[in-house]
This record gives C-alpha cells, structure tokens and sequence, in this order.
C-alpha cells in the first residue's frame, strides 16, 4: 500500500494531534513513485506528534480489522448488559477519521484487467461506523460499487500492518497486543471445536518486539539467500548459525472450573479435549495438549531437526539442530519460505499466553492504559509452550562461535529491524518503526535506510507495495532521504502540530547542516563544552592575555567549528592593535 492522506475529524483530536490535524504523504506530484520504495522519515523534537501519527494509524487498522474478522472472542463482543465495553464499529479512538492510500487492485474485483492502483478512502464520522470507499473502482469494473461489502474491503486492505518500537511505547504496542490476545483465542476456538487451523491468525496486526527476535533471526538465517543476508554479514559479522534448541511444551494443567461441557461457552476448554487422571487420594486432575492442533507445524520442526527427545515427566519435546546446508534445505523443504517459518514460530509464541484469564482479556480489549503489558503475567522460561533455548553463531574476528545472547544490544536491534523488513518483503504491508535505530553506532545510523531498501531490492517484490514510516531524532536517516519522504513536526505555540517537508534538498546534507535546519541545533558541541568555551569568550571581552586564551583553548577543546571561530575572533583582534 501507499498512504496518500490522513486526517483526524475527532472533535476531541488524538492524544496530541489536535482536531483536523492532517498530514499528506504520497503527493499528487509524486504517483509516479508509487511503486518505488520510499520510507517516510518523520522527525522533531520531543512531544512533537511524529509518534502519535504511527499510534493513530495502528488505532484506525486495528477498528477495521475488529469490523470485518470472521472470528471475535467474547470477551470482544459487544453486549449491552453483560459487556457493555464490547467492540462496537460506531465507536472507536480517533472518533472521527479520514485515511487514503493506494493499494494493488484485488484480481477478484478487476474486470477489466488493468494494471493500476485501486485508491482506496477510509471514512469514519463521529459516532458512526466506517465507511470504505473504492474511489477509482469504474476504472476496474464499470459495474461495482464504490462503498465496499465486508467481504471486499478485506481484499483492498493490507496484508499486514507491523509495528515495531526499540523504546518502550506502549500506546502504539497497545493495538497491536489486543490483536495478539485474539489471535491466541481464534487458536483456542479452532482447538474446542477441533477444526484444522491454517498456523496464520486472520487477525493482520504483528507487534514485533523482541520477543520475537530469536524467531526473526532464526528464520532468516535459515532461509533467505545468501545475497540478501549481506548486511548481517558485512555490518554485524553474523557469518552463519552453528546451532540451536527449540523446547515444546505440549500439556498445561486446567482447574475444573475451565472445563466445559457446554457447546456454547467459548471461553472454556472443551471437555471432550481435556485428558483426566485421578490420584491415589481419588482427587480428578485435568490436562490439556494445547499443541494439538499444531501438529503438522511440530512434526515439520522435527523433521528438520538433528534429533529430538520427549521428556515425558515434563511433558516438553526437545528439538536439536546442528545447521549445516542438509539443515536448511530440509526447512526449505518443509516451510518453504522465511515468513512460513516464521509465521509457524509467531503461532507457538502467541500460545504463551494461555495463562490469561478472560476477566483480565476483557480488561485489555477496552483499555487505553499505557500500561497494560504490565497486567500480563511473565511465564516462567519452563512454563512456556514454546522457547528458544542455546543459538550458537559464527561471528567473523572471533575464532569460536557466541551464543545469541552475547551481541550487544545494537547488534540485536540490526538483526531485527532489518530482518522483519527481510521476512515481509513480498507483502502489502504498512510498516510502523518507532525509532528503530536508537542503539546504532553513527555508522550504522548513516546505513540504515539503505539497508532497509536492499531488503526490498529482490525482483520478486516490483509488484508489492509497501509503505514504512520511521519516527527519529537522528539526521542520518534524513541525509538518506530526498526531501519528499521527511515530514518534520513542531508544536506550535497554540501547542497545535505543524507538519513541513524541508525547505533544503535533504539527500546527502551534511549532519551538520541537518541539525541546524531541521532539528535547530546551531551548536556542533556538546553541552559542557559549550560552557568551557563561553567562560573563555567571557575572559577575552573581559581584556585576558589573548595568546593564554588561545593556548588555553587548543588544549581544552577539539577541533570544531565554535572553536575555530573563536580563535579567528581573538587572532583578528591582534592584528588590529
């Protein structure tokens, strides 16, 4: 997709985007780009509004993908007696709304076969359910209606939005984490009424956190090629994965009161699926294989692993890999793609959260708290359904392989962040990074835009479109960008939020010049030093001993430009006595 618009009708605004805020992204100007790959770099000071942006976004497609699912768990339901703070469409935060973008037209609804965008506008007024609007749809079929069904609205959306955030952001996580707690009970629902599930929850929100980051890792190493995996190499120096264990736990314990014989309660566990046994004091204890409905996913695993054992005192399968290129073929075999793989590991991690009660559910699907992963409980490394566990790599300088574990956490966030855009390359997506490159060395920083595109250089990925949006308050990102893809936020002084695109060609300007114009930093020194020389500066318009000054300051400072200024000042003042 390509975002053209969004505005925010909401009399009440959104958090700090004030009422009719709008931004413009893709401009008439620019459609010729639309296939391109140009992530918008959004920047400004603290407080600006530039992450609010990514949190309304994640807001709007988590209140449509909750309109159009074919599965809601009841503690989502809306019910005027028993849940009153159920998902209702009319209702939603923003209020009010307005979203355009492109989006490749669905080949189900394109009659007359040409090769063009479907421009797509959201339309949410307040107090009432949204509205989809295919604007351009004559162009695709003389005959079909602009307002779309259910049923066509999920073809004109993308096929995921992610969200990721190296900080601790919790309102843009917010979104994202309810749809993963649906995601487990469209598990849990498949499991009771023991149907065959897919291993893909329908639900097209993914938080990728680091939670995820061995998975992401793992996926990728095992199964992209070896051109694509370059920057792991030549910036990270992750030359190969040497090997790794992957724990299944296969039963959870179930009190009586979570047992169900009745068909029509969706919240417990169906009893037809729960083992029994009795102990010697004639006390019942249920059981639960909660992996059940994962099998074909478990066996691929075992297939491709070096051997497994089944502890069965703990109920846990151990899977043992000892990757050589026999390893990865045998994956490719079985998974056939990164994102299949990856997609296996995200179904098994999201039933870590089986311990969740459906009061506390209920709670996180009406709750705005900025806090909310707080009230989920943290499993026990052994209580887990699934856990990595021991990832050796091959590290270039370094004669014997590391654990995972032991990269800094700079490397860790590279890996990630690059390797999320790897697995999701071939899809429609909307990419949501908030400050993804806060632990990177200013090397790193000055590469990672580039980075970013040669993941989506493959010539599988011409015809997909993705748009990304990256929050920063770094200026290496902006001097990688032309200045059509930077929006920079302010807060005026009637604290509402401005967005401009720079006044200056923004492509290879200079750090310096970055700071200056886009983030006001007229200093090139830090803080402290500033003040060592202002003090210096005070000597001198006081009358002080001009060469002592100068002296003073070579041996108290770097090179720099304030330095160099100031030294020019007294050196000219000399020559004028």
């Amino acid at each position: 997709m390509k975002l053209l618009r969004l505005k925010i009708t909401d009399p009440a605004g959104f958090r700090s985007l004030q009422p009719g805020f709008e931004v413009h992204f893709l401009r008439e100007w620019n459609y010729s780009e639309a296939r391109e790959f140009n992530p918008y770099i959004m920047a400004g000071p603290n407080g600006s509004g530039k992450s609010n942006v990514l949190e309304v976004l994640a807001a709007i497609f988590y209140h449509i993908e909750c309109m159009y699912l074919d599965y809601r768990p009841a503690s989502l339901e809306y019910d005027e007696i028993e849940n009153p703070q159920g998902f209702r469409s009319d209702i939603a935060s923003p209020n009010g709304f307005e979203v355009e973008y492109y989006i490749s037209a669905p080949a189900t609804f394109n009659i007359s076969g040409i090769q063009d965008y479907a421009h797509i506008k959201i339309v949410k007024e307040n107090g009432k359910s949204p509205l989809i609007y295919w604007i351009n749809r004559n162009l695709f079929d003389v005959k079909g209606a602009k307002i779309l069904t259910s049923n066509e609205a999920k073809e004109v959306l993308p096929d995921f939005v992610l969200g990721y955030s190296s900080g601790e952001n919790e309102i843009l996580s917010l979104p994202f984490f309810k749809m993963r707690f649906i995601h487990f009970d469209e598990y849990k629902d498949y499991l009771n009424r023991q149907s065959s599930y897919s291993s893909v929850p329908e639900g097209r929100l993914t938080f990728l956190n680091s939670e995820f980051n061995q998975a992401i890792v793992l996926s990728n190493l095992l199964l992209q090629k070896i051109e694509q995996l370059k920057p792991y190499k030549d910036e990270v120096g992750v030359e190969d994965i040497k090997s790794f264990r992957i724990i299944i736990k296969n039963y959870i314990k179930l009190d009586k009161a979570h047992v169900t014989e009745d068909l029509e309660d969706t919240i417990n566990f169906q009893k037809n699926i729960v083992e029994t046994s009795e102990d010697e004091y004639g006390e019942i204890h249920y059981r639960l294989n909660i992996t059940q409905n994962l099998d074909t996913i478990i066996q691929k695993l075992k297939n491709c692993s070096t051997c497994s054992y089944y502890d069965s005192e703990a109920d846990e399968l151990y899977l043992d890999y000892w990757v050589n290129e026999e390893t990865k073929g045998a994956f490719a075999h079985n998974f056939e793609s990164a994102i299949g793989l990856f997609q296996a590991f995200q179904i098994l991690l999201t039933l870590n959260l089986y311990t969740v009660n459906e009061k506390l559910k209920k709670e996180l699907h009406k709750s705005k708290s900025l806090y909310v992963n707080e009230t989920v409980p943290t499993l026990a490394s052994d209580e887990r359904i699934m856990r990595f566990k021991d990832l050796w790599i091959q590290k270039s300088g370094i004669a014997t392989n590391i654990l995972s574990k032991s990269l800094s956490d700079g490397e860790h966030q590279f890996l990630h962040s690059l390797g999320l855009c790897l697995l999701y390359k071939d899809k429609n997506c909307l990419f949501l990074l908030d400050e993804p490159e806060t632990h990177f060395n200013p090397g790193w920083r000055a590469k990672f835009i580039t980075g970013i595109r040669n993941c989506f250089k493959d010539k599988e990925s011409d015809s997909t479109m993705r748009e990304m949006l990256i929050t920063t308050h770094t200026p290496y990102l902006i001097s990688d960008s032309k200045k059509e893809y930077v929006l920079v936020f302010n807060k005026s002084a009637s604290q509402t939020i401005e967005v401009t695109r720079p006044d200056y060609n923004t492509l290879g300007a200079s750090i310096n010049k970055i700071s200056m114009k886009t983030f006001g930093r007229t200093e090139t020194i830090g803080g402290y030093a500033e003040k060592q020389l202002n003090d210096i500066k005070k000597r001198f318009e006081a009358g002080a001993p001009k060469q002592e000054l100068i002296d003073e300051v070579n041996n108290l400072l770097g090179d720099s430009v304030e330095k160099v200024l100031f030294i020019k000042r007294v050196l000219d003042s000399m020559e004028g006595e």
